[in-house]
């Protein structure tokens, strides 16, 4: 059974007041269930594309693996929505409780103290490297082609987008009605095909959240930009792991965050 990513709707839509029956398109949602050793581990909801590499993505990102190189055979049943995953070994019994058991770390070296999950502590990764230098203009070009390759959100409203850039342009691109999603959908394309992530940024439509910032931590890439607004614990989690965070880069302006080295001032 193959979806569309976007679905017609006769709707009522009123203008000025004034009533009109029209032909809108709606984002299309479906729900995902993950099967591990024939043992289900999680249902998404998620746009109908790339759910392969959202998969690979998501159990590498959350820890369920450590590579795509434990999976032995993967399969999708369009049809009833199931994805089986066959490892080369058992799955860590403990997993789904490290997924939900608090894990207390320092932040910042600043004696604040934060709390995230302990799968998340196991996976995140600290960007302790600076491969990635950008000048102002060349963040503003690059969400200037996240904007204009956002098809479906043009269309339906109801989707995020996030892609893989290098400073010259966009190397990958994905749209998801989950903002987790669509850079699992990244992560997991980079996975299968041995992509290398030292030398990529991430650019992201949405807000610049605590789980985007560790999202982007555990996939590997040392900046993030966003055309919209960072959380303070967003901010923190990014200092402490060393990511380059921009925002509000919109009609020429942007704020740069955290870790401003990488972005090269003197240029653009």
């Amino acid at each position: 059974m193959a979806y569309s990513k976007q679905t017609n709707r006769t709707i009522v839509r009123f203008v000025n007041g004034k009533e009109h029956v029209v032909e809108d398109m709606v984002a299309t949602e479906i729900p995902i269930t993950v099967k591990i050793n024939g043992e289900e581990v999680v249902t998404m909801i998620s746009s109908p594309d790339h759910i392969e590499d959202m998969v690979v993505g998501y159990l590498v990102s959350e820890g369920f693996i450590v590579s795509v190189a434990k999976i032995m055979h993967l399969r999708y049943e369009a049809a009833s929505g199931f994805v089986h995953v066959t490892l080369k070994q058992a799955l860590n019994p403990f997993h789904h409780q490290l997924q939900t058991k608090r894990y207390l770390t320092s932040c910042c070296g600043m004696s604040r103290q934060s709390f995230i999950f302990a799968a998340d502590a196991k996976t995140t990764k600290t960007m302790k490297t600076r491969n990635v230098f950008l000048s102002p203009a060349e963040c503003m070009t690059l969400m200037n082609e996240l904007q204009a390759g956002a098809t479906t959100f043009k269309e339906t409203g109801g989707v995020h987008n996030a892609a893989l850039a290098t400073p010259s342009g966009i190397v990958l691109m994905r749209t998801d009605i989950g903002r987790h999603n669509a850079l699992d959908k990244l992560y997991g394309y980079c996975l299968r095909h041995q992509l290398s992530l030292e030398d990529k940024v991430i650019i992201f439509s949405g807000r610049l959240s605590s789980e985007i910032v560790l999202k982007v931590a555990k996939i590997g890439c040392e900046v993030i930009l966003s055309k919209s607004a960072p959380t303070n614990r967003a901010l923190e989690i990014a200092e402490e792991l060393e990511i380059t965070t921009v925002g509000f880069i919109r009609h020429q302006s942007m704020n740069v965050y955290t870790v401003p080295e990488r972005i090269n001032r003197s240029s653009g």
